[in-house]
């Protein structure tokens, strides 16, 4: 008689805290679980969007002509003011045909400093 009673009162707690209970929470951990994961996604989606996208982005662009040495130096005839980086880039890398022996700089004013930032560099 003792023995079935400690079967079957092992039989309650196993059914008990090893199916009842655990049914009864999972939902509830399952959707805990995917929250977290939403949230968690949301969070690196608003980081990423905050240091991916240009803060200033320059207005105008322009380029710097050096010679062999090293030196700034203006070559008389070339365009070196522009407003679209594309468009810099491409003047400059015609410029670097043209002139082989001078290297060429993408520079712009990003910031109210009075050195200018260089972007590219031929």
């Amino acid at each position: 008689m003792t023995v079935a009673a400690i079967l079957t009162f092992s039989h309650i707690v196993v059914q008990l805290f090893g199916q009842t209970i655990p049914d009864l929470f999972w939902p509830v951990f399952k959707d805990i679980g995917a929250g977290f994961i939403i949230f968690a996604a949301f969070a690196f989606a608003v980081a990423w969007f905050l240091k991916a996208r240009p803060h200033n982005r320059p207005k105008h662009y322009s380029i710097v002509v050096f010679d062999i040495d090293g030196k700034e130096t203006v070559l008389p005839g070339i365009r070196t003011e522009f407003r679209n980086h594309d468009v810099a880039w491409s003047f400059m890398k015609q410029y670097k045909e043209a002139y082989p022996l001078n290297n060429f700089a993408l520079v712009s004013d990003v910031k109210k400093d009075r050195k200018k930032v260089m972007f590219r560099y031929i």
